[in-house]
């Protein structure tokens, strides 16, 4: 309906699918990107394939995606717990190494011509928004103040009928996210 009022209808419009068996021909797309989407595949040199199978040859894929840095040890107890938060609040079977996913697209058929760690030189940190001990007003729902407010809120809205059972648990599993991402951001 917004395609139409906006005269895209034309040229633009919704699939809803699964990307691992994406409903369309081979060649299809002049251009494909996914953000902080394809973390979630069960394979991802699958997804990547699927991917490849719908691009026109010699055409691009971009993405945005979550991975572990380099910076990342994997022998390092308090990584592998900040990797566990993250995972958990997150909907993330596996955080996977960025030299992971680098080698997934590769084995998928794609060539990388650009690649780079973008939280590296970030003016802001990009955790900025989530950190619980920052305080200003835009984020102020995420400040330990907000988040009791929050978790206050949804309770009474659970109690009274409002919000659905179980709201408050995940507005604790995402803050248990949010301070893993903050910590391993830093």
């Amino acid at each position: 309906e917004l395609n139409c009022i906006a005269g895209v209808d034309r040229v633009c419009n919704f699939v809803k699918g699964d990307f691992m068996k994406m409903p369309f021909v081979d060649n299809s797309f002049d251009a494909v990107y996914a953000i902080e989407a394809t973390c979630h595949a069960p394979d991802p040199v699958g997804c990547y394939k699927e991917i490849y199978r719908v691009l026109k040859p010699g055409q691009y894929f971009a993405a945005y995606e979550w991975c572990l840095t380099d910076s990342y040890d994997p022998s390092n107890q308090t990584h592998q717990k900040i990797k566990v938060e993250i995972e958990v609040g997150s909907g993330l079977t596996d955080i996977r190494l960025r030299t992971e996913c680098l080698e997934a697209v590769k084995e998928a058929g794609f060539e990388v011509v650009w690649e780079k760690d973008l939280a590296k030189e970030s003016p802001v940190p990009w955790y900025q928004p989530l950190d619980s001990h920052r305080l200003s007003f835009s984020n102020f729902r995420t400040t330990h103040i907000g988040r009791f407010f929050t978790r206050t809120l949804l309770i009474a809205l659970e109690r009274v009928g409002l919000a659905p059972k179980g709201s408050q648990r995940v507005q604790a599993f995402l803050e248990q996210a949010a301070d893993g991402l903050v910590e391993g951001g830093r």
